[in-house]
């Protein structure tokens, strides 16, 4: 009884092994009946590749200046009596801006003016009698020096009184007022800011090496955060004649106009020098290469040949088209255009879109579907 029951249990087993190993069978037929068949072509979007002249650029960052701009002050002490503009105001050069109280200096005056009147009419009366020598040529003298020190002590009090008001330097805009009329201001407190927008300076850094490069009156092109995709033009109008030694760098200045006014001292500016001569490169669009950190590729429509070196056709009569990986060496990018200086020659065809499903020697289809790019965008590294 023991005997028949380990009969039945080893046959059982045995049962199911075999049933496992028919399975395991059927699996691998199976795989080798898929892999057997040919895979459909990939979709890809493709670009030519074409030579086209390109202008070189120096990219480096700067800061924008005024043309003129200063901080308002005053040189001496005293109290608001008069202010003259509004914040954000447009002035023009010499207008009044802000009065202090100048009783006490106008007062002063008054008596200079006099004591000069009287000092003129002595010295008139003088001129006259030294002549018949009325008078002693010394006496005369002191009239001619009271004179001339009473005209100075009138010019001494207008010059004090000038420095009772601040008047616009030049013209340009004013900024944020920060007194009001009754104020007590210390010397030296700052009233607001003045700028002078018509024109701006954008000063920036580029390293010593690149000196040869630049030149007065070489364009530049400049952007700021404020107006994303919005370029603004000047040109280099000053060199530094000194290298900086912490950084090795040499201050370039270039000016630009600024007639709307957009654009406000301070604000941080790329900026991209444009050298001399373009020359021709090989461009593509920058969705063709894929960036990683052990090297840049792109993948090359070519045609695939048989072992006799013919191309091989499908069942239409047509090449059968591979997608043929090429790592690259590319160069500067610029609105959605990247040039190669090795890895693809001119007429040839890359990849644009649908490079995640491709492999070395995958064989593609070109698609003319416009959302492909949209779908199957390239990995990017950078």
């Amino acid at each position: 009884m023991l005997r028949r029951r380990m009969l039945i249990m080893l046959g059982v087993v045995l049962l199911i092994v075999l049933l496992l190993a028919g399975y395991k069978a059927f699996s691998i037929y199976t795989m080798i009946q898929g892999f057997s068949k040919p895979k459909p072509p990939i979709s890809v979007a493709v670009a030519t590749a074409v030579e086209r002249p390109w202008q070189m650029r120096l990219p480096t960052v700067g800061t924008l200046k005024a043309l003129q701009g200063v901080d308002l002050s005053l040189e001496n002490a005293g109290t608001v009596t008069e202010l003259k503009f509004e914040s954000g105001q447009k002035v023009k050069a010499g207008q009044p801006l802000l009065q202090l109280d100048s009783a006490v200096e106008a007062a002063f005056l008054e008596t200079a003016k006099a004591d000069l009147g009287l000092a003129q009419l002595d010295y008139g009366r003088g001129s006259q009698l030294v002549g018949s020598s009325a008078i002693s040529k010394g006496e005369f003298d002191r009239l001619s020096a009271q004179l001339q020190k009473n005209k100075a002590t009138v010019n001494q009090l207008n010059a004090a009184l000038a420095k009772k008001r601040i008047v616009a330097p030049f013209s340009g805009t004013i900024g944020i007022r920060l007194v009001d009329i009754g104020d007590y201001l210390a010397s030296g407190t700052k009233i607001a800011t003045l700028q002078d927008l018509s024109s701006l300076y954008a000063d920036f850094y580029v390293p010593e090496q690149s000196v040869p490069k630049l030149a007065i009156g070489q364009p530049v092109q400049i952007t700021v955060a404020a107006y994303p995709g919005q370029n603004f033009t000047g040109a280099i109008t000053a060199i530094n004649p000194i290298v900086e030694s912490t950084t090795r760098n040499i201050l370039v200045r270039a000016t630009l106009a600024n007639p709307d006014g957009k654009l406000l001292p301070g604000m941080f500016t790329s900026v991209e020098v444009l050298l001399p001569d373009p020359q021709k490169h090989i461009v593509v669009p920058e969705s063709a290469i894929t960036y990683t950190l052990y090297g840049n590729s792109t993948y090359v429509v070519t045609q695939k040949k048989a072992e006799d070196g013919t191309v091989e056709k499908d069942d239409k009569g047509q090449p059968v088209l591979i997608a043929e990986r090429r790592f690259v060496e590319t160069g500067e990018r610029r609105d959605g255009q990247v040039m190669i200086n090795k890895g693809v020659q001119s007429g040839e065809q890359v990849v644009t879109a649908g490079q995640i499903k491709l492999d070395n020697g995958a064989h593609i289809a070109i698609s003319d579907d416009k959302t492909l790019g949209e779908q199957n965008s390239p990995p990017r590294a950078d």
